[in-house]
């Protein structure tokens, strides 16, 4: 029987990558993992964590201001865009702290360099140092993706870039129209900042819930965001005083001090030696595997991101925990990706599960449309311009929920709790059933009466 070095050599120290370490070494595997920026991957360093910390901050000039409604006197308080930042990296650092404990608990050996596959069972570390491994995963995540067929693209910032700006921008342009283009949006004019945002196409979210596409647009235009749709950017120039122009397809031209591009990521497979052990890639880069997470390879798995299959740090986690208790615990079991709650911190934010209405009417013959449309109980004293809006799709012929997509404030803290409702395959009168929580805006969930639509699909076209 082969001797190896560790039973699993996991590369990259991000969400699912530390979770399948942890995993496997309180089963019993004698685990060692490398990461070659910082232990907690994108969620925690770049991504998700600091992100949201940017989003509360960009939601408190709107509370000053609606407290003035609710009998306190007007109140300008100084920003500091410097203390906010600083205050976002020593949480993060702090965090990371966290992590690494985790780790070092579990007896995870850590390696702080970058590791490459030379082969199904060997990785060498960028020191020069090999390593047998029975098992290998691969969790290194993904990347911005940059547009570098577009000339001067290397004076804009891609979204790692935005928690280290050392100061706020007067006019930022933002190219992209997906989550992450439209939260940074959200959160630099809610600071302060001239945003415009330009697209290619002429809606943003693409994927999902139409309604909710419009509402989103609506919504950001509201707080200042100038959108330019159906534009293509063809070139960015450095001016004077460090102002980027930014030259669009059709001849008219945006200044500001940033640039962000914003137009998706990709898989973080570039340069990680996957030929040497023989793995398929898919077309984006992504390392192609089945429901149990193995590649082509039988030694050889990846988890999250770099997979390409869902893109949610949660989605990443369970992975790394079905892989983690398959392949060493002996507890075989997948991650089923239906049904998986989603948000978009905007604000208001936006808070998804389900099927869209396009999607619900392409899979099933019947379906009902309830929608709710209403002013919050915030915004009747601040008198602000915010409506909640709710649907709720249900199959006409079984009575169960499909899908739930709300815009409004607390709308992923209210899809997190439905989905569980909805994973279990929740029908309209289990929601009707349920007694109403009082005065809050969820309840709206579980008072919705009568369809505000009735899609029939003509079985004889189907």
């Amino acid at each position: 029987m082969t001797k190896f070095d560790v039973d699993l050599f996991v590369i990259g120290a991000g969400s699912g990558g530390v979770r399948a370490a942890r995993v496997a070494a309180g089963l019993g595997a004698k685990v060692m993992i490398a990461e070659q920026s910082r232990i907690g991957g994108t969620c925690v360093i770049r991504g998700c964590v600091p992100k949201k910390l940017l989003v509360y901050a960009s939601r408190f000039p709107h509370a000053f201001e609606d407290a003035v409604g609710f009998g306190f006197s007007e109140a300008k308080p100084e920003f500091s865009w410097e203390r906010l930042r600083d205050r976002v990296e020593a949480e993060v650092t702090r965090l990371s702290g966290l992590y690494r404990k985790g780790l070092q608990g579990a007896g995870v050996a850590i390696r702080e360099e970058r590791a490459e596959i030379r082969g199904p069972h060997e990785v060498r570390l960028a020191s020069g140092q090999k390593i047998s491994a029975g098992t290998i995963l691969v969790a290194t995540g993904g990347r911005p993706s940059r547009q570098g067929g577009v000339v001067g693209a290397d004076l804009a910032i891609v979204s790692d870039d935005v928690f280290h700006l050392p100061n706020l921008p007067r006019r930022m342009i933002v190219v992209g129209a997906g989550y992450i283009a439209l939260e940074f949006a959200s959160v630099f004019a809610g600071l302060g900042t001239e945003v415009h945002l330009v697209h290619r196409g002429d809606a943003v979210l693409r994927g999902f819930d139409e309604d909710l596409r419009r509402i989103a647009a609506h919504t950001l235009a509201a707080r200042g965001v100038k959108f330019h749709f159906a534009r293509n950017f063809v070139k960015i120039e450095l001016g004077r005083d460090g102002i980027r122009r930014v030259h669009l397809q059709n001849g008219e031209t945006l200044d500001g001090e940033v640039v962000l591009i914003a137009t998706g990521r990709v898989p973080n497979t570039n340069k990680l030696g996957l030929e040497n052990a023989g793995l398929v890639l898919g077309e984006k880069g992504e390392v192609e595997v089945d429901a149990q997470s193995r590649s082509n390879v039988p030694s050889v798995y990846a988890i999250g991101d770099v997979t390409n299959r869902l893109q949610l740090t949660p989605v990443a986690i369970r992975e790394g925990h079905a892989f983690a208790e398959s392949v060493f615990g002996d507890r075989p079991w997948t991650v089923d990706h239906a049904d998986v709650p989603s948000a978009v911190f905007i604000t208001p934010e936006i808070g998804t599960v389900g099927l869209t209405q396009a999607q619900a009417c392409e899979r099933y013959q019947s379906v009902d449309v309830y929608v709710a449309n209403f002013r919050p109980m915030l915004a009747t004293l601040s008198e602000r311009d915010e409506k909640v809006f709710m649907k709720l799709l249900v199959d006409g012929e079984t009575d169960k929920v499909l899908g739930l997509h709300i815009s409004g404030e607390g709308a992923g803290e209210m899809v997190q709790l439905a989905a569980i409702a909805i994973k279990m395959g929740a029908t309209k009168a289990d929601f009707d059933r349920t007694v109403a929580l009082h005065p809050t805006a969820a309840e709206e969930i579980v008072t919705m009466r009568t369809p505000a639509a009735r899609l029939r699909r003509d079985r004889a076209k189907s």
